[in-house]
C-alpha cells in the first residue's frame, strides 16, 4: 500500500472493514479468554490518539482499556519503571492499549536524562525479557510507532496552535522534543535494533498522511491479533437456542391466535 489514499471513500470503505475486523478479534478474544495488548509510540503530533479513536471506536468498552501513558504518579516513583505497567496488564479476554508505554525508559528517560545511563541501557535487554514473558504467557503484542518528518510536525503544531480546540494538545515538552530532534532520532533508531525481535517486532507506519496512517497501523494491529487465531463467531450452545426458539414461536402462535 503506497503512503497516500486516492480519496475520503476509499479511506472509509478501508477504514470500517477494519474496525469490524477488530470488533470481530474482540469478541474471537473474548470468547477464548485470549489477552492482547497495543502499545503505540510516535513523535508528538503524529497521530496516536486520532488513531486510537479510530481503532476503538466499534468495540466493547467493557473489553478494552485505553491507557495515556505520562510521568510516573507519585505512588509509581521510586518502583521499578515497568511496575505502573505490570498493574495495568489486561485480564482474560480484554485488550488492553498503551498510548505511549514502557519505551518511555529508552526515549524520553534517555534523552532528559532522567534516567541514568547504566539504567537506560540495561533497559532494552529489561524489555525484551518482559515482552517475551508476556508472549510466552499468551499475550498477543503489537507495536507500532508512527513516523512524521520534523517539516510535517511543525506544521501540525501550528494548526494547534491557531485551533482553540485544539490547543490544549499543544505543550511545552512537545516544543522541546522538536528542538532536541536529532537526539530523539538516535534514541528511536536505538531502540528498533535493540527491540523490533521476532516474537515482538516493530511496525514503523509513515504518517505525514493522517487517512494512510491509521488505515496502516490498524492493518498491523488486526493482523498480529489475528494471526494464526480463528476468529470466527463462536456457535450459539444449543440450550440457549432452543430457549429462544420456544420463546419466540411461542410468541408468534399467541400473536396469530389473536
Amino acid at each position: 500500500m503506497e503512503a497516500r489514499l486516492k480519496d475520503e471513500d476509499e479511506y472509509e470503505r478501508k477504514l470500517e472493514a477494519l474496525q469490524n475486523k477488530m470488533l470481530t478479534i474482540q469478541q474471537a478474544y473474548y470468547h477464548a479468554g485470549r489477552r492482547g495488548i497495543v502499545a503505540v509510540e510516535g513523535w508528538d503530533a503524529a497521530g496516536k490518539g486520532g488513531m486510537i479513536r479510530r481503532l476503538t471506536e466499534k468495540l466493547d468498552p467493557r473489553g478494552v482499556k485505553v491507557w495515556p501513558i505520562g510521568p510516573p504518579e507519585t505512588s509509581e516513583q521510586g518502583r521499578h519503571y515497568l511496575y505502573r505497567f505490570w498493574t495495568k496488564l489486561p485480564e482474560p479476554g480484554t485488550i488492553a492499549i498503551f498510548d505511549r508505554s514502557w519505551y518511555g525508559r529508552v526515549l524520553v528517560e534517555r534523552v532528559d536524562k532522567l534516567a541514568s545511563k547504566e539504567a537506560w541501557q540495561r533497559a532494552y535487554d529489561e524489555i525484551n525479557d518482559f515482552e517475551r514473558m508476556l508472549i510466552d504467557d499468551g499475550v498477543r503484542l503489537a507495536k507500532v510507532f508512527l513516523h512524521v518528518t520534523p517539516e510535517e510536525q511543525l506544521k501540525r503544531f501550528a494548526q494547534r496552535l491557531h485551533d482553540p480546540y485544539k490547543r490544549w494538545k499543544l505543550r511545552e515538552s512537545d516544543i522541546r522534543v522538536h528542538v532536541q530532534w536529532e537526539d530523539y532520532a538516535e534514541a528511536i533508531e536505538d531502540m528498533f535494533d535493540r527491540t523490533s525481535t521476532k516474537a515482538a517486532p516493530w511496525t514503523v507506519i509513515p504518517a505525514n498522511q493522517k487517512w494512510y496512517a491509521r488505515i496502516a497501523a490498524m492493518m498491523a494491529i488486526t493482523d498480529a491479533f489475528a494471526r494464526g487465531i480463528d476468529i470466527t463467531p463462536p456457535p450459539i450452545d444449543p440450550k440457549v437456542e432452543r430457549a429462544a426458539l420456544r420463546l419466540l414461536n411461542g410468541r408468534r402462535e399467541k400473536k396469530a391466535k389473536k
